[in-house]
């Protein structure tokens, strides 16, 4: 079982974030704070999970946190800020919202703005590591693959039920087909090794 905490004498919050390699959407992040108790053996880094075995531990998430939140960055303003300090600025938007106050965070990754007025520390792989950092992993995780799952309805041409806006061979081929639509990101290289490009000047406005 991954561990309950790493600050042993703070409330810490643990923060992951999801979508940052997506050529489409927002990224989304989460805070949880568990109790100090906490045990789950079935929680783990989202990406070893089920998508059936993630949303039931959302369920259990949500009902056993302290606190949890998700925030979003949308693909306008990733293009602005660049996609990490997006999902650093995705996790803020996350701890802001927290019902209960955290004294500390800890960061899956290795890397992090930091948030005024907390101390955090970076794990790399903390998602495995640490029982927070996956419970946020997994929140962020299923509520981009809703938020992907509705604009796949209203933008049908690239598959993104099935890819959730990552590259995959169906999402270039609508691309190539269709021609980008407003929720893909200006900035990343919709275009992959074909030999091609895009002309951002036709797209419509949102």
């Amino acid at each position: 079982m991954l561990e309950p905490y790493y600050n042993h004498d703070l409330l810490e919050a643990g923060c992951d974030e999801a979508g940052r390699g997506c050529l489409a959407g927002s990224v989304f992040a989460a805070a949880v704070i568990l109790p100090r108790d906490y045990k789950n053996a079935a929680l783990n880094d989202s990406k070893k999970l089920t998508a059936k075995k993630r949303y039931a531990l959302r369920e259990q998430i949500e009902r056993d946190a302290l606190a949890w939140a998700v925030g979003e960055v949308k693909p306008e303003e990733i293009d602005k800020v660049n996609i990490l300090h997006a999902s650093f600025l995705a996790m803020h938007r996350a701890i802001a919202q927290l019902q209960v106050a955290p004294e500390a965070l800890i960061i899956d990754g290795n890397r992090f703005d930091p948030y005024p007025g907390l101390p955090h520390t970076c794990i790399v792989k903390g998602d495995g590591k640490y029982l927070s950092i996956a419970a946020a992993s997994i929140l962020a995780k299923t509520y981009r693959d809703d938020y992907m799952d509705a604009l796949a309805r209203e933008c049908p041409y690239y598959d993104w039920e099935h890819n959730k806006g990552y590259p995959t061979a169906k999402h270039y081929a609508g691309l190539e087909a269709h021609g980008p639509s407003v929720y893909h990101r200006r900035t990343f290289n919709l275009v992959g090794n074909r030999q091609t490009s895009i002309n951002w000047d036709d797209l419509p406005k949102e």
